[in-house]
């Protein structure tokens, strides 16, 4: 017997200091006397990202208890199908917040919750949403380390909103002391753990006593289907094509240039706007009066210069200017020094913070001059209004930086240098986002093609909603197809520009999405396997295509009564009779049952 639970969410609140506070799930765990045989480790989803703990326990003696701990919401936008498969195969689920962190708690709102709904819909398990914390709504504190967010919190009436639209239980934690881990949030627990025990008990009870009913004469034996082909997913490689972006500078728009004039390093304004409100407004994606901080706009002024001139001059029968990089004189030469190993860190990703500072301290050998160029790199990338600390630029904290903010170019004009035409509208674009994440587009726009040399591009073969999915790929790096059918032309829109990774994921979706569907549902759907077999086949998708082929065999009885059966080739059809379920050896053996059963006059109750 086990119980699986799955809990998400950070229950730290983004004020405090202490790293090392327990979790809710820990606390309960080491206090609870009902606990035993505890062991913890870190677990990693597909795609191999480290993401949530898993514990292993003994609870009530001798049942399994496995709890899945995952800290973060974005699991859902970047490893779906971990998220899909964690919350499926729970028994009981976890969702808990910081009473004082209300910006997660409105992103959870307006990002995460229609995907947990969709997630709940298939599966009936009870919901506990813990809200942990003493509000800290009081004065507010002078100190210059504390942002007017600190005053915004989470009120009980919001909890409870957000209970009721999941169907769950709602509790307030105000501290993770013994009577609020054991009494308040243990009790509920226990409770719906115990409720899911009685459960299976009545379902065992309920199989047991089926099989019971007929000893006479055992039916033939039905073997289980042959395992279906495995597809693994790919490892995002995002952050690498962006920096290997900077290394090549194809599509380079800026040249950063020291007060001398004496070398030029060149970058990408769509990847340093990404990242950073100041070259937001050092390049008119913002105005001054769009910024509202000063310290931003103060060294925006006293760090960079940039040079005078229209960067874009008009041209003919829309083919692109020769476009030189925007100069921009850095006027700081310690800053200007270390420029190259700042892009560097910006271009993958603006995570690894601390080889940033080990690079530039073997660079500079001045602790000053080291603290003065990290201090102008904090206020870089900082977030208006909110201070920055060296905890606001560990891995954890800002490790999806580009693939989060490039949402914000995505099919917007602003810095667009390409323009595609798609079925009567026009969809703009970045030439910088397409090279570094497309080998296709980066041979198209680099090579000796006419796309090159003209802004306005044709696109033919896909639609508009395809085309667009596609390019939302590109840049944040992530995709939610909503049915199958848009699922397959991704994928052959993949397939085209040939995004290998883009391509997994569809494939992914596609098997999960038919894994799932009841066979009543199989057997009355409109949607025609075959037809994405003979499309996974065409476009080159051979693990989907073998796959289709074992689902087809593995439900030969629904399949082979469909029209759609007869088109498949002498080849396809000899292998799904080969492996398909139920054989033809057990269908004669269940024949010859059934008549000895009319023979001797036996009713059996199993068939």
């Amino acid at each position: 017997r086990s119980v699986n639970i799955v809990a998400l969410g950070n229950e730290r609140d983004g004020f405090s200091e202490d790293s090392q506070q327990p979790s809710l799930i820990s606390s309960y765990l080491r206090r609870s006397a009902l606990i035993s045989q505890i062991n913890s480790n870190l677990s990693a989803s597909h795609v191999g990202n480290q993401v949530f703990t898993e514990y292993q326990a003994c609870v009530f003696g001798n049942v399994r208890l496995v709890v899945h701990d995952c800290p973060i919401w974005d699991i859902f936008d970047s490893d779906w199908y971990t998220s899909y498969r964690l919350i499926g195969g729970a028994d009981i689920i976890v969702f808990k917040y910081s009473v004082n962190d209300k910006t997660s708690f409105q992103e959870l709102k307006d990002s995460y919750v229609p995907m947990i709904k969709k997630a709940l819909n298939h599966c009936s398990v009870p919901v506990i949403i813990s809200a942990i914390g003493a509000r800290k709504n009081g004065v507010p504190c002078s100190c210059p380390l504390c942002t007017s967010d600190r005053r915004s919190c989470v009120t009980t009436s919001e909890g409870v909103q957000l209970a009721k639209e999941l169907g769950a239980t709602y509790l307030e934690l105000h501290t993770l002391n013994d009577f609020y881990i054991q009494k308040c949030f243990g009790g509920v627990l226990e409770y719906f753990m115990i409720q899911s025990l009685n459960g299976k008990s009545s379902e065992k009870m309920k199989k047991r006593k089926k099989m019971q009913k007929c000893y006479r004469v055992q039916p033939p034996q039905l073997e289980q289907p042959e395992k279906m082909p495995i597809l693994k997913g790919e490892a995002s490689h995002y952050n690498a094509d962006l920096h290997n972006l900077l290394c090549c500078c194809q599509c380079a728009d800026v040249a950063f240039y020291p007060e001398d004039l004496s070398t030029a390093v060149e970058a990408h304004k769509i990847i340093l706007c990404s990242v950073s409100h100041l070259f937001m407004l050092l390049f008119g994606v913002k105005s001054l009066s769009d910024t509202h901080d000063d310290s931003i706009v103060q060294l925006a002024q006293s760090l960079f210069a940039v040079e005078p001139g229209d960067p874009f001059p008009s041209s003919p029968h829309g083919a692109p200017p020769c476009v030189l990089p925007v100069r921009v004189v850095v006027k700081d030469s310690v800053f200007c020094s270390c420029l190259p190993d700042i892009l560097h860190f910006i271009y993958s990703g603006a995570f690894q913070w601390e080889r940033l500072e080990e690079d530039i301290k073997k660079k500079l050998k001045d602790p000053d001059k080291t603290e003065h160029v990290l201090e102008k790199v904090k206020c870089i990338l900082k977030t208006p209004g909110k201070l920055n600390t060296v905890k606001d630029c560990k891995s954890h904290q800002i490790k999806q930086l580009n693939s989060t903010s490039l949402r914000l170019f995505f099919n917007t004009p602003v810095l667009a240098d390409v323009i595609f035409k798609i079925q009567g509208a026009t969809v703009p674009a970045h030439r910088a986002v397409l090279v570094a994440r497309c080998e296709v587009m980066a041979a198209m726009f680099n090579g000796n093609y006419l796309e090159a040399n003209s802004i306005l591009v044709p696109v033919y073969g896909v639609s508009k909603d395809t085309f667009l999915s596609f390019l939302e790929y590109l840049y944040t790096d992530s995709c939610c197809p909503v049915s199958i059918l848009q699922a397959m032309s991704l994928l052959i829109c993949a397939e085209m520009y040939q995004v290998m990774r883009l391509q997994h994921i569809c494939e992914l979706y596609i098997i999960t999405q038919l894994q799932s569907m009841p066979s009543r549902e199989l057997a009355s759907t409109s949607l025609s396997i075959v037809s994405l077999l003979k499309k996974a086949k065409f476009h080159n998708s051979d693990c989907l295509s073998t796959w289709l082929l074992h689902f087809i065999a593995t439900n030969y009885l629904i399949f082979s009564q469909k029209p759609e059966f007869q088109e498949l080739s002498v080849e396809e059809r000899n292998f799904v009779e080969m492996h398909r379920w139920p054989s033809n050896l057990y269908l004669k053996q269940l024949a010859d049952y059934r008549n000895y059963i009319h023979s001797q006059k036996c009713h059996c109750t199993v068939m």
